[in-house]
């Protein structure tokens, strides 16, 4: 019998609540009061989060599933299937329900001030808390088809917050831009989900996920894994902003920043990573789709991060390096580190939300000019937004010790030490079809008994790795090139914006700081399992949750490796899918030089951003003359936008125009005008035979009867 922790129900209703409120009466209210109804309503959500979260942590093994269920009521009951609006809530959940209510609330206080004087303020709380609650749903979703309606709602509310200011066609543009490109995605997704119930007979997460634990399930899910994963990964890719359909986020900028900020760190982006972790079971069967999945994770991170480092649009630069750490989420699910995506998930809704209100600040000084060449100095006017943007910088530049170095350090050691996961034997190596397998051929991993290993080549793994090292650096540049070109040097700005610079007020500074010490100490929960012993108290053993498991008491160990031993065991489905290190069982050397590499890559971009823009300031346009066609490349984000709009957008209206064309000749010439001429003449012939003459009619009786008499006899 499940539970049914009806808290989950509230977690989802306050946010619609505000939604609702807002919406219907927030044009009679005042601005103030509009934005402590939608943020109040994010508060109590949080709370109700936070309380299941703890109630998760102490008796949530109590229940048949060791998770908490919530069922609203009963959705779709035909034949075979049943469906019902329900609730799922694990260690995964906890940490996605936290982040997005937790980080989304400081979105919405800031939003108080940043929003003070726009007369629809009503309908942009509206839509945020609309948002929230879409976001809710999908990863609260017990089945596929709750978390689908979450996943059309993001994507409609995206739609009504990047245009938000609709009045300005660029950006209703952008707005539709991500709505299609999303569709994209979502059609692959739907696919992939119908692909799934048609072999599996079932929407549910737990059902699925317990049918991915037994050979027979196994047997059953293997022949549809490949093209129903690779379908719901196409799907991630427009909602997370990868290859191929990352194009949309850059122009998402032209919403307000708050908006840039819920949807860059807290929600949107983050449900592909998202999805492809809850179903883990199906994207670990064959190794082919994590390669996939990692390969294009790591092409997306480096391709971004070249593109971020030319930017001068404030947000622009935050846009393109939001797709760049996306790629590292990919790049580490990919390889099977599910638990150092959500990490880096995690870490990356502080400092990116931080990044995006730190900006949004600047601009909102600066009177709305988002351009950092005629910035500078701003930490002068503007010491509080400063600082915390130099610490969120030092974060996502992996600075020994902040939220960033714990997580990223965590997937560039995934990505190189895991020889991804172990497989059915004979599965995927060519011996057994899998459409051919047995219950008694997969029988040996319920046993026990021995299994083959598909170990991926090394050469995927250390393409992952560099890949992801040479990102790493390129995101210390040209993250110090933003920050020192904005609040380092002389300020750049003319007189009459000097005069009006200033610090933000309470409303948003204060959001800054609290996402400022989260960005510094976010990441103390994952700490490298390297670190000596005495660092985490007594009875470190590597992390190994067996051992945590077997520790008395409270330790610091507990708190210092906590994040993993809180979602490692959601992602062990059986023996079939354990990671197998490379490097033995205890490579604390080899992850030691690792983690040493990375930092001296980071520090290394960030000295080589302090050369460049503040010890040698003319610098930067001598390097863009000397490669000018590079650069240009570059500023112009490799020109992938004309591209589309070359191959899609002028293709589909070239065969538009061929189909109308063909409509005005074929259909309505030759058809529709054909067929009218053939009855206007066919009219004519029978106005010309009933003309009234009945001495005409007799003779064609009798001509008639004589013809009918003649074939008679004929025959």
């Amino acid at each position: 019998m499940e539970s049914q922790f009806t808290y989950l129900g509230l977690i989802v209703l306050f946010p619609l609540l505000g939604a609702i409120i807002n919406g219907v009466v927030g044009s009679r209210l005042n601005r103030k009061l509009v934005g402590w109804i939608g943020s109040g309503s994010i508060l109590l959500a949080f709370f109700y989060s936070l309380a299941s979260t703890l109630y998760l942590y102490n008796h949530g093994h109590d229940s048949e599933y060791g998770d908490l269920t919530y069922t609203a009521f009963q959705w779709i009951y035909a034949g075979d299937l049943g469906l019902d609006i329900a609730f799922l809530m694990d260690p995964l959940t906890s940490v996605m329900v936290l982040v997005i209510t937790g980080v989304g609330f400081l979105i919405h206080v800031y939003s108080i001030g940043y929003m003070e004087d726009d007369p629809g303020t009503w309908r942009y709380f509206a839509y945020l808390n609309l948002f929230c609650f879409a976001m809710l749903m999908l990863v609260l979703g017990k089945n596929m088809l709750v978390t689908f309606i979450g996943w059309e709602g993001v994507g409609l509310c995206s739609y009504l917050l990047i245009g938000f200011w609709y009045e300005d066609d660029a950006n209703a543009v952008a707005g539709q831009k991500a709505f299609i490109v999303n569709r994209v995605g979502d059609f692959a997704f739907l696919a992939g989900l119908f692909l799934l119930y048609y072999q599996t007979g079932t929407f549910d997460y737990v059902a699925l996920e317990q049918m991915a634990s037994t050979p027979a399930g196994i047997a059953t899910m293997a022949p549809v894994a490949l093209p129903a994963a690779l379908l719901i990964f196409v799907g991630c890719t427009g909602k997370s902003a990868q290859i191929p359909l990352y194009t949309w986020l850059p122009d998402a900028m032209a919403g307000p920043t708050p908006v840039s900020a819920l949807i860059h760190a807290a929600t949107m982006v983050t449900a592909g990573v998202f999805l492809i972790s809850r179903t883990h079971f199906l994207f670990t069967i064959d190794p082919a789709i994590g390669l996939t999945v990692a390969t294009v994770g790591t092409l997306t991170a480096f391709f971004a991060a070249t593109i971020a480092v030319v930017q001068d649009d404030i947000k622009k630069v935050l846009a393109y390096s939001t797709i760049s750490q996306l790629g590292y989420m990919f790049m580490a699910v990919g390889v099977g580190a599910f638990t150092a995506g959500i990490f880096h998930l995690m870490t990356h809704a502080f400092f990116k939300a931080l990044l995006f209100l730190g900006s949004g600040s600047v601009i909102h000084a600066m009177g709305g000019d988002q351009n950092i060449q005629n910035m500078g100095g701003l930490r002068k006017w503007m010491p509080v937004t400063a600082l915390t943007f130099l610490a969120a910088c030092l974060a996502i530049s992996g600075f020994p010790l902040l939220s960033g170095f714990f997580s990223k350090d965590l997937i560039l050691w995934s990505a190189l030490s895991n020889a991804h996961v172990l497989s059915i034997p004979g599965l995927f190596d060519g011996t057994i079809p899998a459409a051919a397998l047995t219950v008694e051929q997969a029988q040996p991993l319920a046993s026990g008994g021995p299994v083959d290993v598909t170990a991926t080549s090394a050469a995927f793994h250390w393409f992952f790795y560099i890949g992801g090292l040479l990102t790493a650096g390129l995101t210390a540049f040209y993250m110090f090139r933003l920050y020192f070109l904005t609040f380092e040097g002389e300020c750049r700005a003319d007189e009459e914006t000097k005069a009006h610079l200033h610090e933000a007020p309470m409303s948003m500074t204060v959001p800054l700081s609290v996402l400022g010490i989260l960005s510094v100490i976010g990441g103390w929960i994952g700490w490298p399992h390297f670190v000596p012993k005495g660092w985490l108290g007594s009875g470190h053993k590597g992390g190994h949750g067996a051992d945590h498991a077997a520790d008395a008491g409270w330790t610091i160990q507990d708190v210092m490796l906590g994040f993993e031993h809180w979602l490692d065991e959601v992602f062990v489905v059986s023996d079939t899918f354990r990671i197998v290190g490379r490097f033995g069982a205890h490579p604390y050397s080899a992850e030691m030089i690792c983690t040493a590499a990375s930092v001296l890559v980071g520090l290394s971009g960030i000295a080589a951003a302090w050369w460049v823009y503040l010890k040698n300031p003319g610098l930067p346009k001598e390097i863009a003359d000397s490669v000018e066609g590079l650069y240009n490349l570059l500023d112009n984000a490799y020109w992938v936008d004309e591209l589309y709009d070359s191959l899609f957008v002028q293709g589909a209206i070239k065969v538009g125009s061929f189909f109308h064309a063909f409509d005005k000749i074929v259909i309505d010439g030759v058809v529709v005008d054909g067929l009218g001429w053939l009855a206007e003449q066919a009219g004519r012939i029978l106005s010309y035979l009933q003309s009234g003459d009945v001495q005409r009619y007799a003779t064609y009786i009798v001509v008639a009867i004589v013809l009918i008499v003649l074939t008679i006899l004929t025959i």
